[in-house]
Order: structure tokens, then C-alpha cells, then sequence
């Protein structure tokens, strides 16, 4: 037993002496970005050392294995976290609050799909990394653009705004559709 366990200590340090730059950054990025969209998704008041505790240990767990179901755990934890704070603390839904738990989960999303792709010792060019937040930026920066107007759409005139967003929301997700489907009948 004891010589297993000293098997595993030395496949652990051989594991983290062959740790490359880019890979390491990347799952450091999942840890940041899960644990900020908890502190946006969650109540100040639910803020004690021993939850954060635990939401620091679920920050980590998607950054450590992010093929496995942990980036979907913290999802849901971000979530729950959006939900007491709108349902069990009464707090009003503010559209920026909504907006940056959605970006942040967007971008924990895209880079636990990258860390799958890239082993911890992976070499790897760092132009890599920066198309794929380019990416995830340009995403994020027009699910905002896209968030904001329909919102606005939504206030503006009355009852008669939120037809407009229902409408606007429609033609987005028509649009949508047809250039996925034009994507996929060009390959």
C-alpha cells in the first residue's frame, strides 16, 4: 500500500515538473472566472469564510478537470448562486448583474473546452490562446451588445416593448438558425 502511494507522489511531481506556460495560464483563467462569476452571481450576505471556502474548492475543481463534470458543477453552482440572490434575497434582477454571470459563464464554458483540448505539458504557441479569448471576446462583447438593446427594446413603449423585443428576440433566433444552417451546408 505504502509503495503505491509513493508511485503516485512521484507520477504527481514528474506531472507538475512538466507543467508548460500556456496550459497553466489557461486552467489559472478557469479558476478566476468561475470564482469572479460567483462573487457577481451570489449575495454579499451569503458571503461567510466557510462558503467561500467552498467556492474557492469549486473554482478550482472545473481548472483541475475540465473534461470531466466539473465545469458543468460550477455552472449550476453560479447559477443557484444567481438564484438566491434573486429569489431568496429578493433582489431585483438587474440586467448588468445578468449580463456579466452570463459572459462569465460563457467564458468558463470556452476555456475548459480549450484546457480539454491542451495536456499539461503541451507546448504551445501563445497566439493560440490569444485567437481563442479574441474569440470569446467578440462572442461575449455581441451577446452584450444583443442583451442591452433587447432589454432596451423591452422598456421602451410601454407594454408595447416587450413585443418588440419578443419580435426582435425571433428574428435574432431565425437569423441564427439560417447561418448555422448555411455553415453546416458549406462544409
Amino acid at each position: 500500500m505504502m509503495e503505491g502511494l509513493n508511485e503516485r507522489l512521484r507520477a504527481a511531481r514528474f506531472l507538475v515538473n512538466r507543467i508548460s506556460p500556456v496550459p497553466l495560464l489557461v486552467r489559472v483563467g478557469i479558476f478566476v472566472t468561475v470564482l469572479v462569476g460567483f462573487l457577481v452571481a451570489y449575495p454579499v450576505e451569503a458571503f461567510v469564510p466557510r462558503s467561500l471556502l467552498a467556492l474557492t474548492v469549486v473554482a478550482v475543481l472545473p481548472a483541475v478537470g475540465p473534461r470531466r463534470v466539473w465545469p458543468t458543477f460550477a455552472a449550476l453552482v453560479t447559477v443557484g448562486g444567481w438564484l438566491l440572490a434573486t429569489v431568496g434575497f429578493d433582489r431585483p434582477p438587474a440586467l448588468w448583474r445578468l449580463v456579466a454571470v452570463a459572459s462569465l459563464l460563457y467564458l468558463a464554458h470556452t476555456l475548459c473546452a480549450l484546457a480539454a483540448l491542451l495536456p499539461y505539458d503541451a507546448v504551445v504557441d501563445p497566439d493560440l490562446a490569444v485567437r481563442w479569448l479574441s474569440r470569446a471576446g467578440g462572442v461575449v462583447l455581441a451577446s452584450a451588445v444583443l442583451g442591452i438593446v433587447l432589454g432596451w427594446l423591452g422598456g421602451a413603449g410601454g407594454d408595447r416593448g416587450s413585443q418588440a423585443a419578443t419580435v426582435a428576440g425571433l428574428l435574432v433566433a431565425v437569423g441564427l438558425s439560417a447561418l448555422l444552417g448555411w455553415l453546416l451546408r458549406r462544409r
